[in-house]
C-alpha cells in the first residue's frame, strides 16, 4: 500500500513577517487523492498573501470536487485581476492532483518548471502550453505522469530559482540547475528524506544562496509517494485492568514506530512484557524526563508532555530541541498513519484543580492533537479508547 507524503517550507522575502506564497493541501480520503496548490501572490506581504490564498482556495477546491485540473487552472487564468502596471495576473500557481497510484496532473501558471526526482535524479516534469483565452502575460502549461514508488515530485517559487540573483556567483540566480543540484545532493546525503525535510534543505539553500535573507518570497513543496511510515501512541491505563495484557502485547507486535506517554502506561507495558523502564537522568525545564523500554522509541511522562506537544503540532513548524515533547512531536511529524491507543482508567493526580487548566482530560487532549495532526498535517489518525 503507497502512501503520498506532503509537506512544504517557507521563508517571507527579507523585511516582510507574511509571506505572499501560500501552500494549500486538501486529501480526499475516500478518492485516495491528493490535491494541493503552490500559489505566489504578485508583490510581496500581506496583499500578495491574500491574492495567493485565494487563488490557492479556488484552485483546490475546483479540482477536489472533481474539476479537471487543466480546466480548473483555465478558469483561474482568466478570472485573476490583471496588475494595471505590469499586464499579468495577480497570482501564479503550480496545481498538482495525485492519487495513491501515482496517476499526476500537473497544471503550472507562471511558477518554475515542477521537479521530478527520480533513482537520484531530478528532471523537469514535461508539460505542453494549452489555450486559456483572457490569462494575461503568463503560460498555462500541463501535463501529466505516473509516478513509481519512491518518487518525488518538487514545486518551488520563483524566489527559490531566482534567488541570489544579481550576485557574483549567481548573476542570474539560483535557476533550475541550481535547485535541481540542491535536491539530488540532499538526497545522496539521506536517500530516506522525508517530503518535510527536503522541502526544508530546498528552502534553505536558496537562503543561502541570497545571504541569508530571501530577497523573494520563498516556498517549496515536496510530495513523496511511498510506503507509509507507521506510529503507534500509547497512552493511559485500560479502564478493565483485565485488558492490560491484551493492551501490552499488541503494543509489542504493532508494525512500526512506538512511543508510550504516561508512566502508570509504561510500567503496565514493562510488567507484562517482562522488561524494565529506565528514567533518563537529564531534565529539559518544566517538563519530567523522559524513558527508556526496550522495543519502543520513545517514553515520556503523560499529560503534561501531550499538552506541549499538542502546541508544538499547533504551531506548524517542526520542534527542535531534545525534550520529550520536542522529540514526540518529530515522531508524529514523520509519520503517516497515527494510531493512538488511550486507556480511560481514570488517574487522579489529573483531577486536582490545583494543576494547569489545559491539561483538560486525556481524551479530549489527545482528540485535539488528532484533529491538528490531520488539519495542518494531513496525517491519518486513528484512536482507539481502551
Amino acid at each position: 500500500m503507497s502512501y503520498l507524503d506532503c509537506a512544504h517550507a517557507r521563508a517571507p522575502k527579507r523585511g516582510q513577517r507574511i509571506a505572499g506564497d501560500v501552500w494549500l493541501v486538501r486529501r480526499v480520503p475516500e478518492e485516495d487523492r491528493l490535491v494541493c496548490a503552490l500559489c505566489d501572490g504578485l508583490g510581496s506581504g500581506v496583499k500578495a498573501n491574500v491574492l495567493a490564498a485565494l487563488t490557492a482556495t479556488m484552485a483546490v477546491r475546483h479540482t477536489a470536487d472533481g474539476r479537471d485540473p487543466a480546466g480548473a487552472a483555465r478558469v483561474l487564468a482568466r478570472t485573476l485581476p490583471v496588475c494595471s502596471v505590469r499586464g499579468i495576473g495577480y497570482a501564479a500557481f503550480s496545481l498538482v492532483d495525485v492519487d495513491g497510484a501515482g496517476r499526476l496532473r500537473l497544471s503550472e501558471y507562471g511558477n518554475p518548471p515542477a521537479l521530478l526526482l527520480r533513482d537520484g535524479r531530478a528532471t523537469p516534469i514535461p508539460t505542453q502550453a494549452v489555450t486559456a483565452d483572457g490569462a494575461p502575460g503568463r503560460e498555462l502549461r500541463t501535463g501529466s505522469l505516473d509516478l513509481r514508488l519512491g518518487d518525488r515530485l518538487v514545486v518551488v517559487s520563483d524566489g527559490v530559482t531566482q534567488a541570489g540573483m544579481g550576485a557574483r556567483a549567481t548573476p542570474l540566480g539560483w535557476g533550475e540547475a541550481g535547485l535541481s543540484a540542491a535536491v539530488e545532493e540532499a538526497l545522496a546525503h539521506d536517500p530516506g528524506i522525508s517530503a518535510h525535510a527536503l522541502a526544508e534543505a530546498v528552502v534553505a539553500g536558496a537562503r543561502g544562496v541570497d545571504g541569508g535573507a530571501p530577497h523573494d518570497d520563498t516556498t517549496c513543496g515536496v510530495v513523496h509517494l511511498r510506503l507509509p511510515r507507521r506510529l503507534l501512541v500509547c497512552t493511559g491505563a485500560p479502564y478493565d485492568l483485565d485488558r492490560d495484557q491484551e493492551f501490552a502485547w499488541d503494543a509489542r507486535d504493532f508494525d512500526g514506530r512506538k512511543a508510550i506517554c504516561g508512566g502508570t502506561t509504561a510500567e503496565i507495558i514493562a510488567r507484562v512484557l517482562r522488561r524494565r523502564v529506565h528514567i533518563q537522568p537529564t531534565a529539559h525545564g518544566d517538563l519530567p524526563p523522559a524513558a527508556t523500554l526496550d522495543g519502543f522509541d520513545l517514553v515520556t511522562e503523560g499529560m503534561i508532555t501531550l499538552a506541549r506537544t499538542l502546541a508544538l503540532i499547533d504551531a506548524g513548524t517542526v520542534p527542535i530541541g531534545a525534550d520529550p515533547a520536542a522529540q514526540l512531536a518529530r515522531l508524529l511529524i514523520d509519520s503517516d498513519q497515527i494510531v493512538f491507543r488511550v486507556g480511560t482508567r481514570i488517574n487522579e493526580a489529573h483531577q486536582d484543580p490545583a494543576l494547569p487548566m489545559e491539561l483538560g482530560i486525556r481524551r479530549n487532549l489527545v482528540r485535539t492533537l488528532a484533529g491538528a495532526l490531520r488539519t495542518r498535517w494531513t496525517k491519518q489518525v486513528e484512536i482507539t479508547f481502551l
